[in-house]
């Protein structure tokens, strides 16, 4: 072990896996690095030495980390420890013998990268003000718990049985039927409808209706039963000045705002696949109404989360003057934190739970993830990929997966089965969800032979599977054997047979073929831009280059994919509002003539274009141009210019001229041939020909 500043601590976990120290550490310049059997235990004395000379100390054992960092904080250690894992991740697989390389790469990762650059955060404050929704008898129970915790407001929304409300008017207790709500933490708004004819606000609790109700249809809870009320209507008289009684009410219209929601009903009010927190949707068992009381009792206070997603307008291809075009970050959000804002789309900062799932099906990059962001994530992969190439491991595959669910899930597996090959590097990220093209087909331009993306966490594994089957379509075209993407559907690590599922995806895959030679660049922000530099690199190193067919000219893609070409029927009469809804230059309008000219490397396959041709006569084509052709401007559509018949002079496109002549034709305004030949004319010639006219039709004789 070499004497250095910085320290990396591995430890064989008891014997339980090899260490070659020897060979980590020649691999691992400028660090000191030692193998260890009991850092936890009998050799601790090493780690806290190392701590207080002020080593940058890495140490390899994640499941002690609260051992290790108490320790830290014990001495007042100048600089936190790090911590990777070698043991799930490596060492505990049937491979541990061929894992070295591996151990290198994740060991460069943990202690080479710079940190990365925090994430803007957003700003979340939550009071004790709490709605409770739900059935009277189960809200009014937990209101009365909950009362001396939190400002309770209850809406009683249906009745069972013998209710009644509590004697002490203590909180707010309303009825009806809720219509809708809206916010998040700390803002939420309900909005309901008053249908009871007693306005529990007014109400006093006098029991002076309950008496006089000749039915009995008023009960403790002061609801009036519509069954049993036959319009008597003594209890308006004995309500009296009160006025809390009104049968024929008009403002029924109500709508508070709250911090925390719990939501009682058997059908919740927010039916999201990820719901906003402080809010709760229990349903009717009361054990899981009491996890939620508790988990709500957390959600007061002042909290930071990361703006996960970064949004840049000017990229956006939602809309172009009430045209609509793409919608696929709308569709996918599963928070609906995502909605519609004009021509362009706006993110609710607050609802967004941070899965990436926008960022991945955006085709234009408008929408970028940033916890991390796509740099990090390739940085990360490039170092990896490099050491383990360096430490002579081959058939590299890069396994994203989540931080929580998926790092479980592949802990289940190193414990009850063979663990992970020894070529399967894992890549650890918040969302599994944030892995798109730009991610799959920039690691493997870096040397990766395969991407694997575990699905564990993720809401909706559709998306993800259609990026893969872009990547397939593309690398298969070009020649590269084997299967590069593969998406590996392992929901939970509670599950017993998802391990089982993980194991198997990754034991009976065969390595697909690899480029020959590394990228060198990095993966860059903006998304069309890492794209490009992908597909170059692994064009240019396409096997299909070295056969005598040589790289195929495109290859046709699904529809979806961020690529392809517009075409242009008969019917375009250039009048050139697809040059306008193009929100990414690829349409174009020509300088010096009528031409419609298509650089297909900017097309995102929105249909903006598509849906504001008046003439409905463009259509999208998703496919991939391999070569250059793609960056050039092409002849769409053109035509001739049409001029005056009376003067020569331009006018505009033909097919223009004529489509308007077309439309006019039988129009009471043009029936005859003269009047009809006159659109035929320029402005001036018009004036013209109606002056010498005399039987034209006049301005102030016209009547439409």
């Amino acid at each position: 072990m070499r004497n250095s500043s910085k320290q990396i601590r591995l430890c064989d976990c008891n014997r339980s896996f090899d260490l070659d120290a020897e060979r980590l550490s020649g691999l691992s310049s400028g660090a000191g690095v030692s193998a260890h059997h009991e850092l936890c235990r009998r050799e601790l004395p090493v780690l806290e030495a190392d701590l207080a000379a002020g080593c940058d100390v890495a140490v390899s054992c994640t499941q002690e980390s609260a051992l290790f960092s108490e320790l830290a904080d014990s001495i007042d250690a100048a600089r936190p420890i790090r911590f990777f894992n070698v043991r799930e991740n490596a060492g505990w697989s049937d491979e541990r013998a061929a894992v070295t390389p591996k151990m290198a790469a994740l060991i460069a990762a943990a202690t080479t990268l710079p940190e990365v650059e925090p994430v803007t955060g957003v700003q979340m404050q939550a009071g004790r003000a709490l709605l409770i929704v739900g059935e009277a008898g189960a809200a009014l129970g937990w209101a009365e718990r909950l009362s001396g915790s939190f400002e309770v407001s209850v809406l009683m929304t249906e009745r069972a049985g013998e209710v009644e409300l509590p004697v002490e008017n203590t909180y707010p207790v309303w009825s009806g039927s809720p219509l809708a709500l809206k916010g998040h933490l700390g803002a939420f708004e309900l909005s309901w409808t008053q249908q009871n004819p007693i306005d529990l606000d007014l109400c006093v609790r006098c029991n002076a209706c309950i008496k006089a109700c000749p039915e009995g249809a008023i009960g403790f809870d002061f609801q009036v039963d519509a069954n049993k009320c036959k319009s008597h209507r003594a209890c308006v008289t004995a309500c009296g000045e009160i006025g809390a009684i009104d049968f024929s009410r008009k403002d029924v219209a109500r709508s508070e705002q709250f911090d925390l929601v719990l939501d009682l009903q058997a059908k919740p009010l927010l039916k999201r696949v990820e719901l906003p927190d402080g809010y709760a949707a229990p349903g009717r068992d009361p054990f899981d109404q009491a996890l939620a009381v508790q988990a709500l009792g957390e959600c007061v206070g002042e909290f930071e989360k990361p703006r996960y997603v970064a949004f840049e307008s000017g990229l956006c291809a939602h809309s172009r003057s009430r045209k609509s075009g793409c919608n696929n970050c709308i569709e996918v959000c599963s928070t609906e934190a995502i909605r519609s804002n004009g021509d362009v789309i706006a993110v609710d900062p607050y609802l967004c739970k941070g899965c990436g799932t926008c960022s991945t099906v955006c085709p234009s990059g408008a929408l970028s993830f940033q916890y991390p962001r796509v740099p990090d994530v390739g940085l990360q992969v490039k170092t990896v990929l490099s050491e383990y190439a360096r430490a002579g491991g081959s058939d590299a595959c890069v396994l994203f997966h989540a931080a929580d669910a998926g790092g479980k899930l592949i802990e289940r597996l190193a414990r009850r089965g063979r663990g992970l090959p020894a070529r399967v590097i894992p890549v650890e990220i918040w969302s599994a969800d944030a892995i798109g093209l730009d991610l799959m087909l920039g690691t493997l331009a870096m040397g990766a032979c395969q991407v694997a993306v575990l699905t564990a966490g993720s809401h909706d594994p559709a998306p993800l599977q259609a990026q893969a089957g872009h990547a397939a379509a593309i690398l298969g075209a070009l020649g590269y054997a084997g299967e590069p993407v593969r998406i590996v559907d392992a929901a939970d690590a509670a599950d017993a047979d998802d391990w089982q599922k993980l194991e198997r995806a990754l034991w009976d895959w065969t390595p697909a073929m690899a480029v020959g030679r590394p990228a060198s660049f990095r993966l860059l922000s903006k998304k069309r831009e890492t794209l490009e530099l992908a597909l170059r690199h692994l064009v240019a190193e396409a096997p299909a280059a070295r056969t005598e067919a040589g790289v195929p000219a495109m290859v046709a893609l699904k529809a979806g994919a961020p690529f392809g070409q517009v075409m242009a029927s008969d019917a375009c009469t250039l009048c050139m509002a697809c040059t306008g809804a193009c929100p990414a230059g690829a349409l174009r309008a020509s300088n010096d003539s009528y031409r419609l000219d298509f650089i297909e490397r900017n097309c995102l396959q929105c249909g903006l274009c598509v849906n504001a041709c008046p003439e409905s006569a463009l259509s999208l084509e998703p496919r991939l141009l391999f070569g250059d052709e793609a960056r050039r401007a092409r002849k769409l559509r053109e035509a001739d210019t049409f001029h005056c018949v009376s003067c020569g002079k331009a006018m505009g496109a033909s097919p223009m001229i004529e489509a308007m002549i077309s439309r006019l034709t039988g129009h009471s305004m043009f029936a005859s041939a003269t009047e009809l030949g006159r659109l035929r004319m320029c402005g001036d010639c018009r004036v013209i020909d109606l002056m010498k006219n005399e039987k034209s039709t006049k301005a102030w004789d016209m009547t439409e």
